[in-house]
C-alpha cells in the first residue's frame, strides 16, 4: 500500500495542477478584461503564463526539495511534449494554418531563447547569476509583449481576433480574483504533492529525478497546454493554439529554468543537454524556417502532425530504455 502512494499522489497532483491552472488563466483573464487591458496582451502574457503555471510551481517546489533534475527535466520535457505532442495532436484533430504576422515575429525568438539556454548549459552549470539573467530576460519578452500588443492593438491581425473571441466572456471582478486566489492556493499545493510522488517513485524504480521531470512529469504538466490548444483547433483558432505553445515555451525555459536556477544552482546532466535539449531544438527549428520561408501562410497538415507524434513516442522510448 505504502508503494501505491507516490502514484496516487502524482496522479492526484496532476489533475489538480490542470484544474487549478484553468481556474487561475480563467479568473486572471477576467480580470485583466475587467481593468481594460486588450484581449491580445491577455493573450501575449497572462495566458501564457497560466498554461506554464503547473511547470513554474513544480520546478520551484522541486528545485526547493533538491531535486533540481526534477525542475530542468519538467521545463525540457515540457518544450518537447509541447511541440511534439500537443501541437502534433492537436493538427491530427484538424489542419492548422498560422497566418499572424505576430506569430511569425514570437515563433524566431521562442527559438532564439532555446538557443541562448542551450548556451548557457554548456558548461553544465546552472548558476545563480544563470538563473536572474533567465529571469530578467522572461520579464523583458513579457515587456515587449505588452509593447507589441499595444501597437498591434488598433490593427487586424488574426490572433488579436481569435483572443478577443476566446476572452469575449464576462465575469464579475469578485469572481475572477476569487478564481485566481484559490487557483494559486490549489497549484502550491498540488505542486508539492506531484513533487513528493515523483521523488518518490523515482526511488522506486531506480530512476533519476531527471528522467521522471522528463516524463510523468512533464506530459502531466503539459495537460493545460494539451487543453487549451486541442480546443483552439478544435474551434478553428490556430493561431490561438499556436500563440498558447510559443507562450508556453518561453515562459518554460526563461521562468521555470530561471527560478529553479535562483532557487538552487546546480550541476547540468550532459544527457538533459547533448540529448534532450538537443530534441527540443530539432523538433522546433524546422517550423521556424518553414514560418520565415512562406510569406502569407503556414499549413501544419495531419501527417506533419502524425510525424511530430511519432516522434514523441520515439523520444519517449529511448529516454525509458536509457534510464532503465
Amino acid at each position: 500500500m505504502s508503494n501505491l502512494l507516490p502514484l496516487l499522489a502524482v496522479i492526484c497532483g496532476l489533475v489538480l495542477l490542470a484544474w487549478s491552472a484553468d481556474r487561475f488563466v480563467y479568473g486572471a483573464a477576467a480580470l485583466a478584461r475587467n481593468l481594460g487591458v486588450s484581449p491580445l496582451i491577455i493573450g501575449l502574457t497572462v495566458v501564457g503564463f497560466g498554461t506554464s503555471a503547473p511547470e513554474l510551481f513544480v520546478s520551484a517546489q522541486a528545485a526547493m526539495d533538491g531535486a533540481t533534475g526534477l525542475a530542468l527535466g519538467n521545463a525540457v520535457g515540457s518544450n518537447i511534449a509541447n511541440t511534439a505532442l500537443v501541437l502534433g495532436s492537436a493538427a491530427m484533430i484538424s489542419p492548422m494554418t498560422i497566418r499572424s504576422t505576430i506569430l511569425r515575429r514570437e515563433y524566431p525568438v521562442m527559438l532564439l531563447v532555446m538557443l541562448v539556454v542551450f548556451a548557457l548549459m554548456w558548461d553544465l552549470q546552472l548558476s545563480r547569476a544563470d538563473g536572474l539573467l533567465l529571469f530578467a530576460g522572461l520579464l523583458a519578452l513579457i515587456g515587449w509583449s505588452v509593447t507589441l500588443g499595444l501597437k498591434e492593438r488598433s490593427s487586424i491581425d488574426s490572433l488579436s481576433t481569435e483572443y478577443d473571441q476566446e476572452l469575449s466572456h464576462e465575469v464579475k471582478t469578485t469572481v475572477a480574483i476569487s478564481w485566481v486566489i484559490l487557483g494559486l492556493i490549489v497549484l502550491l499545493l498540488s505542486a508539492h504533492l506531484l513533487v513528493w510522488g515523483a521523488v518518490k517513485l523515482a526511488l522506486w524504480f531506480g530512476l533519476s529525478d531527471t528522467t521522471i521531470g522528463l516524463t510523468i512529469v512533464a506530459i502531466g504538466t503539459s495537460l493545460p497546454e494539451v487543453a487549451t490548444t486541442t480546443a483552439s483547433a478544435r474551434r478553428g483558432e490556430t493561431d490561438l493554439a499556436i500563440g498558447n505553445i510559443i507562450g508556453s515555451n518561453n515562459f518554460n525555459m526563461l521562468g521555470v529554468i530561471g527560478l529553479a536556477g535562483i532557487i538552487q544552482p546546480a550541476q547540468i546532466n550532459p544527457q538533459l543537454l547533448f540529448r534532450d535539449m538537443t530534441t527540443m531544438l530539432a523538433l522546433s527549428l524546422p517550423l521556424a524556417l518553414v514560418i520565415l520561408m512562406k510569406r502569407k501562410a503556414t499549413r501544419i497538415t495531419a501527417l506533419h502532425g502524425l510525424i511530430l507524434v511519432t516522434c514523441y513516442v520515439a523520444y519517449l522510448v529511448i529516454v525509458v530504455t536509457q534510464a532503465l
